[in-house]
């Protein structure tokens, strides 16, 4: 059996001991534009590719730095190499956490060039958090949590075609990097 699986650019990647020459912004962008938000239960596609744009304008909107903003972008770029599962799994699946940090360690490392502390990573929760609140605000018309969090952006909550959300996904990281 592999222990690697082949990205989009044709990248062997060992998931469970990524290196940082095996990944490629091409892949993040591209697997993100194509994974669905909330496993699929919006009423209409929309992409983990989409909520990383949203949530690295939303930094810029708050006048975050550069790197706050690129942390933003890049937060769910784990996914691109193992999926996500829905946060009520996730919490009863301790070695997803491992994994997926082990990941975004490497992908921080390579891109940011260092591997954030909890504080300097609290705006980049903060502001997945607000976006989660909003999105499902907007497509399922759920509150999930009590308290509203503010948002500073106007992020449209629409299907955008893949390719254009991997596009605008890598023209805010040569922006940002």
């Amino acid at each position: 059996m592999n222990e690697f699986i082949t990205t989009y650019t044709k990248k062997h990647i060992q998931p469970l001991s990524p290196k940082a020459e095996d990944i490629d912004i091409k892949d993040i962008s591209h697997a993100l534009s194509l994974m669905v938000r909330a496993n699929g239960h919006f009423s209409e596609f929309y992409s983990v590719c989409q909520h990383c744009v949203h949530c690295c304008e939303e930094a810029l909107y708050r006048d975050f730095d550069k790197k706050t903003a690129l942390m933003c972008l890049l937060h769910d770029a784990s996914e691109a190499y193992i999926a996500d599962i829905i946060r009520p799994v996730k919490e009863h699946i301790p070695d997803y956490f491992k994994i997926e940090k082990c990941i975004q360690d490497v992908v921080y490392s390579k891109f940011i060039g260092y591997i954030p502390n909890k504080n300097e990573y609290e705006p980049v929760v903060n502001i997945d958090n607000c976006l989660l609140y909003h999105e499902f605000l907007h497509f399922t018309g759920e509150k999930i949590y009590e308290e509203e969090p503010i948002m500073f952006s106007k992020p449209e909550f629409k299907f955008v075609p893949f390719f254009e959300a991997e596009k605008k996904f890598m023209t805010l990281f040569k922006l940002l990097s």
